[in-house]
């Protein structure tokens, strides 16, 4: 799942300030020529030299910004890449190292029929754990490849909430009434895949970084004629604003990998933001009203009406 750049750019880009520089040298070495002989044959000649030489000190300049700017970019890649390995060897290693000592614990000793089913439970956890870890990357995988090419279809939207909301409830072991669900009997006409991966995420992120305990809100109106505006908001510590902007790279996670609690690979909001262009939408984040947790408010067209539906 790492990200792949081509060498080409910066290479192209080296080539060209190699043969600037060059150039320059020799516009510079002439021009000295000609001032120590004082034989320029023609008085413009030493301002069309000077307004060369500064064009292409500024090309060389422009480049050499460029390059660092390519560098810095690969610079925090690689710290992303970094913590995306930490985070998927961590996500990988815990489950496989509890499955393996439940499993040990009860082939080497007996246990009672209610340390047993202790024990299936807690390792039918960690399966599950790995099991979205492993669709998560699924997921990355067919997004960037374009996703599946499929006909859109008319989907209830407060049926998928709700099953999206039990579904996160049941994965945190929270209570029911954790997350509440505000949407009125709408269809949209759109692609069942792509809006669970979308929804999944963004009640998935909102549960896991809420407050303690959690306490969310998922509230859906109707805008205009055609759109759909979805909010999900938490009672967590919120984004800071410099950062809002960066939680929808891959692999971003903010803090520091090895000192977190939460799990994650930091391909969540990715996926969302991927999602929501593709599907023709926008999302913005934002702090609640109170101006604590936090809000990601996304808006999709499609909406179906009795006019649209087949007769």
């Amino acid at each position: 799942m790492l990200e792949r750049r081509s060498l080409k750019a910066p290479i192209a880009l080296g080539v060209v300030m190699i043969v600037l520089v060059v150039i320059l040298a020799a516009v510079w070495i002439v021009g000295n020529i000609l001032g120590a002989t004082g034989d320029f044959g023609s008085t413009a000649l030493p301002w069309i030299m000077l307004t060369t030489g500064a064009v292409l000190l500024a090309a060389v300049l422009a480049g050499v910004i460029a390059y660092l700017t390519l560098t810095v970019k690969a610079i925090n890649l690689n710290r992303r890449q970094s913590n995306f390995i930490d985070a998927v060897t961590h996500e990988l290693k815990s489950p496989i190292a509890s499955l393996k000592l439940y499993l040990q614990t009860m082939t080497r000793r007996s246990v009672s029929e209610e340390q047993a089913r202790n024990f299936h439970r807690f390792m039918l956890d960690d399966v599950e754990r790995l099991d979205l870890l492993i669709n998560h990357l699924l997921d990355v995988a067919r997004i960037d490849q374009g996703g599946d090419v499929r006909d859109d279809e008319e989907i209830e939207i407060s049926q998928l909430l709700k099953h999206s909301a039990e579904a996160t409830c049941v994965r945190y072991r929270v209570p029911p009434e954790t997350i509440t669900v505000q949407c009125p009997t709408v269809k949209l006409k759109s692609q069942l895949v792509q809006l669970e991966i979308l929804f999944r995420n963004l009640i998935d992120n909102a549960v896991k970084y809420g407050g303690q305990p959690p306490e969310v809100v998922v509230c859906a109106e109707i805008i205009g004629e055609k759109e759909l505006r979805v909010k999900i908001v938490d009672n967590g510590t919120g984004i800071p604003l410099n950062q809002r902007r960066k939680v929808f790279g891959r692999f971003i996670r903010l803090g520091n990998e090895l000192e977190r609690s939460t799990p994650g690979t930091g391909l969540g909001l990715y996926l969302v933001r991927n999602v929501v262009k593709s599907l023709g939408g926008s999302i913005q984040v934002g702090d609640r009203t109170d101006g604590s947790g936090t809000q990601f408010e996304v808006t999709l067209r499609g909406i179906v009406t009795e006019n649209d539906s087949p007769k």
